[in-house]
Parts: structure tokens; sequence; C-alpha cells
């Protein structure tokens, strides 16, 4: 290894072992919520699915306060502006609360019709699903601030601190769901109000951490309209993932409880690892936008290749866990003999897609970091269109029962990967210089 690669690839691990905790304390808490939720039936198991498919939906603008703000961020950072840099924060969180209010809003009056149209119809998983988003839905702007608190340190690659903020949050979150469930008696409204402690809490320390770093609160209208300008591919880009996540649950629901409970035990089980993979493309937004901050696209095309490398590696790794807990691992949320098969049906297709997943998303990160993100957004919406819907409606028309939609949602990541390995080979994304 060269020298100048070896203090990178010691920047890289430490930057995504920092973001590897922060990302997993979300999923993990998820996962133990899952566990708890999934011991009270199939229906409660299967309403926290479609609830908690609703508001991945309608969280999807974090992505521009998050992951646009990191690549502002590390722009100013590299170019030796830190101040400009956590400016970005402070108008990414101006941008989070508001957006976030109003989403309140709108989702409050439409609850009831997205959970049943997901859930196909009303029924008592529709209803389970209704109860549990109407209460988890209030800390929706405690979500966006928290995604906009992380994007700015990030970007000036501040990684103990998040770390601490979030830890905290879900540590509370992940005690109170199982008192509040069972002791308490609160059943699966017990999740929902587990949720939104976190949520608030989550963003009472963000905004504590920024107003002690931002030498001004003021918003400032210029930079959130350049900040919207990048949200908006962004926000293509990730509506297209939650079409093709929410109609893979639309049509597991239309095939039965157990499948709809089955899909949600490996929904989040993906979650889970696609967070923990994105630890890579974390690093990568922050040192390639860095880098392409001080005027050095060379350095940023060494460290996309890089990083690629690593999350590859991670993708085989986590595989060989995964296809070495196929029994074990179900069983850990349902008791239910059903979503156990059905969970084994799906098992294979979620396993053969991880290695291509953690090249995928480690190339994800070199791109968001360089902010070309016109191009991801047409190229995930290509891979829903052309691949992965198609495989969804034939598996519910054909019948090919839980494993067709699983296999439609390998072949969305697999088109992407032959994008993104396209793309990163050449050199149009590699734009030196700062934001505007």
């Amino acid at each position: 290894m060269s020298q100048p690669e070896a203090p990178t690839t010691r920047r890289l691990l430490a930057l995504s072992a920092s973001a590897f905790v922060v990302l997993a304390a979300e999923p993990l808490y998820l996962l133990v919520d899952t566990a708890v939720v999934g011991h009270l039936g199939r229906i409660s198991l299967g309403g926290l699915g479609v609830g908690a498919a609703v508001m991945g939906l309608l969280t999807v603008v974090g992505t521009f306060v998050e992951y646009g703000t990191t690549s502002r961020a590390a722009r100013w950072f590299g170019a030796g502006q830190t101040e400009r840099a956590v400016g970005e924060g402070v108008q990414a969180s101006w941008l989070a609360l508001g957006i976030g209010l109003v989403i309140v809003v709108i989702g409050e009056i439409f609850v009831g019709p997205l959970t049943a149209a997901l859930a196909g119809g009303a029924g008592p998983t529709q209803r389970a699903a209704e109860s549990w988003l109407r209460i988890a839905l209030v800390g929706l702007p405690g979500i966006l601030l928290v995604l906009a608190g992380n994007g700015w340190m990030r970007g000036v690659q501040r990684t103990r601190e998040p770390v601490v903020l979030v830890l905290a949050a879900n540590a509370v979150s992940a005690v109170l769901s199982p008192v509040l469930v069972y002791p308490v008696g609160l059943g699966l409204a017990g999740s929902a109000w587990a949720n939104l402690a976190a949520q608030v809490l989550g963003a009472v320390l963000f905004l504590t951490s920024l107003r002690r770093a931002a030498p001004s609160l003021r918003p400032d209208l210029g930079v959130m309209r350049r900040q919207l300008v990048v949200g908006r591919d962004l926000i293509i880009r990730s509506v297209a993932f939650q079409i093709a996540f929410l109609s893979a649950a639309g049509v597991a629901s239309r095939m039965g409880t157990a499948q709809i409970a089955a899909h949600q035990i490996g929904l989040q089980l993906w979650e889970f690892t696609a967070l923990l993979l994105d630890s890579f493309a974390i690093a990568a937004q922050s040192l390639v936008g860095a880098a392409l901050g001080g005027a050095d696209a060379a350095y940023a095309r060494t460290l996309a290749w890089q990083v690629g490398r690593w999350g590859l590696y991670a993708g085989l790794g986590f595989a060989v866990l995964y296809a070495a807990g196929w029994s074990l691992v179900p069983r850990a949320f349902t008791s239910d003999a059903g979503v156990q098969h059905q969970a084994h049906l799906l098992w294979w297709w979620f396993v053969a897609m991880l290695p291509a997943a953690g090249l995928v998303f480690a190339l994800d990160g070199v791109l968001l970091g360089a902010g070309d993100v016109g191009f991801m957004a047409w190229l995930t919406v290509v891979a829903g269109v052309v691949a992965f819907a198609p495989l969804n409606l034939l598996a519910l028309r054909l019948g090919w029962g839980i494993g067709g939609v699983w296999a439609g949602l390998a072949a969305f990541v697999l088109v992407r990967l032959v994008g993104m390995v396209w793309r990163v080979r050449g050199t149009r994304w590699s734009v030196e210089g700062v934001v505007g």
C-alpha cells in the first residue's frame, strides 16, 4: 500500500466505525421493537409493518436534510471554511422543522386512507397500523432534526458526538418499548409512544449541540433555496426507493397476514443491515466531499474505489452471517410457524443481494459526497420501473409468493449496481470546488 493510501484507510475506517454505531442504533431499536411487537401476534406485527412503511414514505424528505447537508458541509470543510459548513446545518434544521410540521398535519389527515391502501383495505391489520402511526407520526419533526444534525456533523467530521446523542435517545426508547407494551398494557400503542420519546429526546440533544457550534442560528433563505435544489433530486431518488418498498409491502399484504408479517421481519433485517453497510457510504460522503472541496479530484477518485472494496467485503460478511442464521433468526421475531415458513421463503433472496448491496451503498456515498444527485435520481427511477415493478406485479399475479417479491428487490439492487459502477469509472462526477 502506498503512503497516501495508509492514512486514507485509517481515516476511512475511523469515520465508518463512528457512522456504524450511529446507524446501528436506530435499526437495533427497531429490531427490538419488532421482536417485542411480534409476540403480540401476527396482526400487531403486520400493523407495525404497514405503519412503519408509511412512516418511511413520509420521512423521505430526510434524505436531503441529512445527505444533502453532509455533501455541502463537507465541501466547505475541505475548503477550510468550517463556520460555513456548520451554517449548512443551521439552515437544514430550519427546513427540517418547518417541513416536518407540515407533514405531520397532512399525515394525520390522510393516515386512514394511506394505511388502508397499503394493507389492502380496512381490517384488523389496517386498524392496528393506523393506531400506531397516529402516535408515531407526531415525532416526525424530531426525526428530521436528528437527520439534519447528523448531516452537518458528518460533513465537518465530528464523529464521536453523534454516537453519544443517538445512543442516548435510542437507549431510552429501547427500555420504554417492552415496558409500555406489556407491563403497562398499551400493546402496539406502547411501541409508538416509545418511538415518539426517542424522536423528541434526539431532537433536543442535536439542537443543543448545534446551538453551541453555530456562530448564528438565523435562517438564511438563500442557503435554504440552494439546499432545496439538491433536495429535489434526492427526494426523487428516495421516493423511487419508497415506492419500491411500499409496493412490496402492498403485494405482501394482499398475499396474506403471514406474508406481510414475514416481510416485516425481512424488511427490518434488510434496513438494519443496509444502514450498517451505509457506514462506508457515510465515510465516503465526508471524505470525497472534502477532497473535491479542496480541489483534489484525483484523490476523490482513489477514495471511491477504496471505499467500494470495503463495502463489498462487508456485504459478503453479512451474507455469510445471515446464511448461517436462516433457521434461528426468524424465531427470534415470531413464534408463529406460518410466519417463520414465509420468512424462510424470502431468506435466500435477502442473503444473495447483500454483497452487491455493500458495493452499491459504498458507491452511493461517493456520488452523494460529490453532489452527483441528478444521476442517482435517474438511475433509481429506472431500477424501480424496469427491474422491480414488473417482478413485483408478476409475483402477485402468477402466485410466486413472498420469494417473488424479494426477487424483485434483488433485481432493483442489481440494476443500481451496474449503473453505479459505470458512473464511478468515469470522471464526470468528480467536479472540484465549493458549493454555491
